[in-house]
């Protein structure tokens, strides 16, 4: 069945308030609309509960660096592909940064 979808907004509406309406009339992909809301609200924080600021990459930016962060995803699936254990000597490097990072204080099984 067709659905709707009805907006409603007061007049007096922020700079952001506009640009996330505009969003939502221009387009029913979810992936656009929170492509936007990133770029508006930031990322938050991927090690606690925070939903909105910045995140404090030392090398990305979430919202700007999406093509960059998607080629190095490709790689590491790539590289996992080939050699799920890290066993492969190329992949030493890989392997030794993973089990320091194993050993690190962060506990990232709890992020839900």
């Amino acid at each position: 069945e067709q659905s709707l979808c009805i907006l409603m907004t007061g007049f007096k509406l922020s700079q952001e308030g506009r640009l996330r309406m505009s969003t939502m009339v221009k387009t029913n992909d979810g992936f656009e609309i929170a492509d936007v809301d990133l770029q508006i609200r930031g990322p938050g924080d991927i090690q606690g509960t925070q939903q909105s600021g910045i995140l404090d990459l030392r090398l990305a930016n979430l919202a700007k660096d999406v093509a960059i962060l998607q080629a190095a995803r490709d790689t590491v699936t790539q590289i996992l592909e080939a050699d799920s254990k890290l066993e492969m000597p190329e992949n030493n490097l890989l392997k030794v940064y993973f089990e320091r990072k194993k050993q690190s204080k962060n506990n990232w099984s709890r992020i839900s």
